[in-house]
């Protein structure tokens, strides 16, 4: 079939040249095979004939050698490390792949077909691009002079449904018990940070516990690069932009938080926090917004908190350190941590509460 494929392979790309307007289109493939068997004489079942148009339009159309990794719905994470290797995730755990680029150019195409249709580019003034795909997934592209060993693309992929807190328990993330204490805390409005590494599952169980937050309630959620899927119907998604070529139109987490409170939110949920909006967010939680939810990387329940004062000492207020804590200790009420074991499962480590009225600078109380 490899040398069929192959023959079959020429003719089609000469016909596909031969378009009115120069830009052959994906729906014109499959006349485009049937025509070109007929004229080299290849007798094709229908199978294979569906089989040859599903793979001409990964090479030509779509993400060539990566497209049956992205329709494997275990696979979660998809990295090209240049023309050394693909390595997947898969379940929970990073593998090698037998996929292996023989040029950068390849490369550098499918990124192309990826970020064009979204108005981004990336070329040598522009070497590095982060973007979200139409079906969620996202994808971050960086070629050289940046990336010493050829262009690196990583596609994160999320699950086709998004996960209630009982697939939390299913998957292992955490007990019963520890689930049932946090879906109470969301429903009694329990302001919780949710802390973790790269890939520890932070906002899969972010979206999850949202799932207790009231029909009743309105939500604004803002991110960086939408990821949140909630089921109840109020509920506004709000999405960072980065400037433009020329240097305008950036929007930022800080932006969206301040106009987040003038859309009358009952709750807001801030995908991840990274620098000076920490403190927009903490405003928020003191003025009237409690039950609201987000994540932030650290090491521990307690690092968490640490880091989260960090964030908010980036916002460039001059504000004493001890204000800051204040509102710490006010506005978070909970910190589940969550880390991802050797085997791949993401699991919740720690809950802890935050007393309100003790520590230096902050006192939690175990509560897992």
């Amino acid at each position: 079939m490899t040398a069929t494929r192959e023959r079959i392979e020429v003719a089609l790309l000469a016909r596909l040249r031969e378009a009115e307007d120069g830009r052959p289109r994906a729906e014109q493939l499959g006349a485009l095979i049937r025509e070109t068997a007929a004229s080299e004489r290849i007798a094709l079942s229908s199978a294979e004939l569906r089989a040859l148009e599903r793979h001409f339009d990964d090479r030509f159309f779509g993400l060539g050698a990566l497209a049956p990794l992205l329709r494997d719905e275990h696979v979660s994470e998809v990295m090209v490390n240049g023309t050394r290797g693909v390595w997947i995730e898969r379940d929970g755990r990073v593998e090698a792949t037998a996929i292996r680029f023989r040029d950068p150019e390849e490369i550098l195409v499918l990124i192309e077909r990826l970020v064009a249709p979204l108005g981004r580019r990336i070329d040598l003034a522009q070497p590095l691009v982060d973007a979200r795909l139409p079906d969620g997934s996202r994808v971050h592209a960086v070629i050289p002079p940046i990336a010493l060993a050829g262009p690196v693309l990583t596609i994160r992929r999320f699950a086709a449904r998004p996960l209630a807190p009982e697939d939390l328990v299913r998957g292992g993330t955490a007990a019963p018990r520890a689930i049932a204490m946090l879906v109470d805390a969301v429903r009694a409005r329990r302001s919780i940070l949710i802390s973790g590494g790269t890939s520890s599952g932070k906002t899969t169980t972010l979206n999850a516990l949202a799932h207790a937050i009231g029909e009743d309630e309105r939500i604004v959620t803002i991110e960086d690069s939408a990821e949140l899927r909630l089921p109840q119907a109020n509920v506004v998604g709000l999405e960072t932009r980065a400037p433009s070529v020329e240097g305008v139109g950036g929007i930022d987490m800080r932006t969206l938080l301040r106009n987040a409170l003038r859309m009358r939110p009952d709750r807001i949920i801030v995908g991840e926090v990274r620098g000076g909006e920490a403190l927009d967010m903490l405003q928020a939680m003191n003025t009237g917004h409690r039950g609201s939810l987000t994540t932030a990387h650290a090491n521990g329940a307690y690092h968490a908190l640490l880091r989260l004062e960090t964030m908010a000492l980036m916002a460039g207020l001059d504000l004493p350190l001890e204000a800051i804590r204040e509102q710490i200790r006010r506005g978070i009420e909970l910190v589940v941590h969550q880390e991802r074991d050797n085997t791949g499962v993401r699991r919740i480590v720690e809950i802890a509460e935050l007393d309100p009225e003790a520590g230096d600078p902050y006192a939690l109380r175990p509560l897992l």
